[in-house]
């Protein structure tokens, strides 16, 4: 097999703009939002007002700096609004590029929950079925309640984070060059049990998404990377969008580096070994590529109908605010579905309201993607395409 393995918006986007049957508990599947099923049948209606480009030149004004070396900003729906700062490596004169590829980190997971719910609405995928169904054997003996493929897109499955190469960067660092597969995160993170009863509580993780990349294989008998290529990124031509070869670290094609404040000094954090992310966040993309992806998403032109509904519905579990693969937040009165992803010198968001009258595509090369940065990074760079 191929290597694997809300509050309202403004507090939410702080925190992280940040993270069936047999047996599973009803509530796991009873929808408590699902406020976004048509964004294909009814566009958005023109208000004459575009979007804020004071306040998105403000927030893009004096980089490069302490939190950031670069930003690349899209904003689109009713009126659009691009613009770039920074630099493309420090200590040189040399504008960041507006097309640059970067890390995409954990908006990975929009594409891998599309994927299978195109399974789902091909039939090849029963959502509401056992994860043992499609991987006979995963699960431990601990795991005495079935898990079902429904729970892992709605991170409501118990299984619990695998092993990884630190808690901090910092940690991580030395090793950025080491590889942990996904099936070795994956073993890890079973072995420990569940956190929960499955479809009882939400947790975001990356290991849900790691198992579902691995379900994906199984079931169409074809690397996870080439169904994203031929399902998604060709049919809708995000020709910059990729995984990279496995255990290789680099950025190809042109990128801005990315860098982490460590010890009190920026770091060069670009070659990274992401491959234990996989499924879960190792995608590289652009601005323009993504925009592509999240518009044709929301107007139902990469999953289809009723399945896209599960993308704007929240499980009615305490505390939910995830859909599969997406986040409900609500930001100046707007309903907002959005993802981010961070990854060591990369910090991406997508979002759109679900009429599409506002989108937001970003790529901020943060100092502290992972985090504190993280978050007045979406301050700095989100909140601003939703004020009007």
């Amino acid at each position: 097999m191929h290597r694997r393995i809300r509050a309202a918006l403004a507090s939410a986007l702080v925190l992280g703009l940040a993270g069936g049957a047999l047996a599973a508990p009803a509530v796991a599947d009873s929808p408590a939002v699902a406020d976004c099923p048509a964004a294909a049948d009814h566009p958005a209606a023109p208000t004459g007002r575009g979007p804020d480009a004071a306040a998105l030149r403000a927030a893009l004004a004096g980089l490069p700096d302490q939190d950031a070396t670069a930003a690349l900003i899209r904003v689109g729906g009713n009126g659009s609004w691009r613009g770039s700062a920074g630099v493309r490596k420090l200590g040189t004169d040399s504008r960041a590029l507006d097309h640059a590829r970067f890390r995409a980190g954990s908006t990975t997971k929009v594409v891998t929950a599309a994927l299978v719910l195109q399974l789902a609405a091909e039939g090849r995928v029963d959502l509401n079925a056992s994860v043992e169904t499609y991987l006979p054997g995963l699960l431990p003996t601990a795991f005495t309640q079935p898990v079902t493929v429904r729970q892992l897109l709605y991170f409501t499955s118990g299984i619990q984070p695998g092993t990884s190469f630190g808690d901090t960067v910092e940690q991580e660092f030395p090793h950025r060059f080491e590889t942990l597969t996904p099936e070795e995160v994956v073993a890890s993170g079973l072995a420990k049990g569940p956190a929960f009863d499955p479809g009882t509580r939400q947790q975001y993780n990356n290991i849900d998404y790691t198992v579902l990349g691995m379900l994906i294989e199984k079931v169409t008998g074809d690397s996870y990377e080439h169904q994203a290529a031929v399902r998604i990124f060709q049919p809708l031509g995000m020709r910059d969008t990729s995984f990279p070869r496995s255990g290789d670290p680099r950025i190809h094609g042109p990128h801005n580096r990315g860098y982490q404040l460590m010890g009190g000094k920026l770091v060069d954090v670009t070659e990274w070994n992401m491959s234990d992310r996989w499924a879960a966040g190792d995608m590289i993309s652009t601005t323009r590529d993504l925009e592509r992806f999240l518009v044709a998403l929301f107007r139902g032109k990469v999953v289809p109908q009723p399945q896209l509904r599960l993308m704007f519905t929240v499980p009615d579990i305490p505390g939910a605010s995830r859909s599969a693969g997406l986040e409900r937040l609500e930001v100046n009165g707007r309903v907002v579905w959005a993802k981010t992803g961070s990854r060591p010198g990369y910090h991406t968001v997508i979002a759109a309201t679900c009429d599409l009258s506002r989108t937001l595509v970003y790529s901020v090369n943060s100092t502290d993607a992972k985090g504190n940065g993280g978050n007045k990074t979406v301050q700095r760079f989100g909140i601003p395409a939703f004020n009007r």
